[in-house]
């Protein structure tokens, strides 16, 4: 929708609104036309933009690497396959030294980690109206096209790595040892409701502060996205020294973009290197 029709704030709104779908006030189910009736929806809401393109991304991940493995050779390596080695090769080597323990299983998560949420974070970097106009043109209302500004998906994502967490901490302690970290750490049994409290506390923040901290970070840029747009609009209507005016504006939107690119790829480095150090922490035997 173009900030040409909106005032700045209703504009800021709508971009920020999510495509959601659930129950309605009069008992039937469908799109939430206004931030009310998204509101109204409650928890069983779920936002489609977020869903879609989170699982169209994974998909594109999935396809450039099997696509990479299936036409891999031994001799000289083609762009693709140079570009997928070089991203294998950098996730184990950030594996190897932040897991001290054995298992299979956490540098292809570390790979999906850190590939999926780059490439949604990089959707950050698409022009923040195109795809919402061509959205409306076709006659959806809203559309995030930034899974990871949507706290539903980071927390989701936050929420599976403290399910691996906890099944591996009780898988490779035991659950008297894991029960024992949390009741006995750090002042004995006779600090237990402190021990709890303490550990407990340690325990739940860190899926909160996953979730949070990729939320925040990327939540911010698109706002700075926005404002960007918004200054674009406000300076291209202006007659006199217009042209100056706009330069400076696809200046600026240039400059943050490529600062972003380092933002965006730092929280997925960010997201992949915490999960794997708590998994770490959860191989670590009791004493």
């Amino acid at each position: 929708m173009s900030a040409e029709t909106l005032t700045s704030s209703e504009y800021i709104r709508h971009h920020l609104q999510n495509l959601t779908f659930g129950k309605l006030s009069d008992g039937s189910w469908g799109i939430a036309r206004s931030a009310e009736q998204a509101k109204e929806m409650g928890f069983w809401a779920i936002n489609l933009d977020t869903t879609i393109v989170s699982f169209v991304l994974g998909a594109l991940f999935l396809f450039i690497f099997a696509r990479a493995a299936q036409k891999a050779s031994a001799g000289v390596p083609n762009g693709l396959q140079n570009f997928v080695e070089w991203i294998i090769e950098f996730i184990d080597t950030s594996v190897r030294g932040s897991f001290t323990a054995r298992n299979s299983m956490v540098a292809p998560l570390a790979l999906t980690i850190f590939a999926w949420i780059l490439l949604m974070n990089l959707m950050d970097l698409l022009p923040i109206d195109y795809l919402p106009l061509i959205a409306h043109a076709a006659g959806i209302p809203f559309l995030k096209v930034v899974p990871t500004t949507d706290p539903n998906a980071t927390f989701g994502m936050s929420i599976g790595v403290f399910v691996l967490v906890v099944y591996y901490s009780i898988k490779m302690k035991g659950l008297g040892g894991f029960v024992g970290e949390l009741t006995l750490q750090p002042f004995g049994k006779y600090g237990l409701p402190a021990n709890i409290f303490l550990e407990g506390v340690n325990l739940i923040a860190k899926p909160i502060s996953l979730a949070l901290r990729l939320f925040g970070n990327m939540y911010a840029g698109e706002m700075i996205f926005i404002l960007i747009a918004l200054m674009g609009a406000s300076w291209a209507s202006v007659t006199f020294g217009s042209t100056l005016l706009f330069g400076s504006q696809v200046v600026l939107s240039l400059g943050w973009a490529i600062f972003h690119i380092l933002i965006v790829t730092l929280q997925a480095f960010i997201f992949m290197t915490l999960t794997v150090v708590y998994l770490d922490m959860a191989h670590q035997e009791h004493h």
